[in-house]
């Protein structure tokens, strides 16, 4: 399907659905690859309850459009997606009790705030996507992520709207579901904004539209780019009671798990991205030197939002 002139509801709320799962699809290939299947979109019968699916103890992601447009994203796992995520960032899941016939523990509070870090990322290129198309910055509100106690309660929760839009994930075997919000107004301003780009597509023969709906993959890899990641370099670490961490004097020396010849880790995101040399530069300042690209091991707890936005030591 192209985005041509007479562009109905349908096909633009297709359209919106795909491109913004594409978009998390990518983000989600960065954290966990190789482990990622995206499903179709579906447009959901006016009426119904997009949240009819979710099961009790399914974490879900939520985010509204502050500024630009009105709708609201909301990126629901079950128990067992939600684990594979968070396992692939790198966080172990609990052992399960002795007493409890092996049957595995809730989500812990460490695998949670990995969740939500992933869900940031993702609920950003979504926003990024939307506005590539809309031509225009989109806002959205912090993510919100919680546990479903009650599934009766969704709709209390995330709020409705005239038009929704559901697509599937795989993460790992485990499904996942994109829920879209979708105001009537938005649809209007979607489907124009569609037909304005399916008509330059179709005067330079340049469009790179596929059938499915997915809109420009270029456009959508360029505001992508612009997505931005926590980034730091790793010594090494090391683990201290924390009476002795409140203890330590001014100059105090803590060794930690490596020597001093030791690669120096990148971090992307919670992710092992690289590793290297720290040097000074002329300007006196440390800066990271990249030896080899390419290692995705995960270590370590997921990024926090006290960790470092750029490159320094991890003790």
């Amino acid at each position: 399907m192209s985005g041509g002139a007479g562009l109905t509801q349908r096909d633009a709320l297709v359209r919106l659905g795909a491109s913004t799962a594409e978009a998390i699809a990518q983000v989600l290939e960065m954290f966990a690859p190789g482990a990622i299947e995206r499903g179709d979109v579906s447009v959901l019968a006016e009426g119904a309850n997009p949240f009819s699916s979710l099961t009790r103890g399914a974490v879900a992601t939520s985010v509204s459009y502050v500024d630009g447009v009105t709708g609201a994203n909301v990126f629901a796992l079950t128990p067992a997606g939600a684990r594979n995520l968070a396992s692939a960032m790198g966080v172990p899941a609990p052992d399960p009790p002795a007493d409890d016939g092996g049957k595995p523990e809730a989500l812990s509070e460490l695998e949670l705030s990995a969740i939500s870090e992933a869900a940031n990322q993702m609920m950003a290129a979504a926003a990024s996507a939307i506005g590539v198309v809309l031509g225009q910055e989109i806002e959205i509100s912090p993510p919100e992520t919680r546990v479903i106690e009650d599934p009766a309660a969704t709709g209390e929760l995330f709020g409705s709207s005239a038009h929704a839009t559901s697509t599937t994930f795989l993460i790992g075997g485990e499904s996942c579901r994109l829920i879209q919000l979708v105001p009537s107004a938005f649809v209007v301003r979607m489907a124009r904004a569609l037909d304005e780009l399916g008509a330059d597509g179709d005067d330079d023969g340049g469009g790179e539209s596929r059938d499915d709906g997915e809109g420009s993959t270029t456009s959508l890899v360029d505001a992508l780019g612009e997505i931005k990641l926590r980034v730091w370099a790793e010594l090494g670490r090391t683990q201290l009671p924390l009476g002795r961490a409140l203890g330590l004097p001014l100059g105090a020396v803590v060794e930690l798990d490596r020597t001093a010849e030791s690669p120096v880790e990148l971090f992307v995101n919670g992710m092992s991205f690289a590793q290297g040399r720290l040097i000074v530069t002329d300007d006196g300042e440390w800066a990271f030197a990249c030896d080899a690209v390419g290692s995705r091991g995960l270590a370590g707890p997921p990024i926090t939002p006290t960790q470092p936005e750029h490159e320094g030591a991890q003790t």
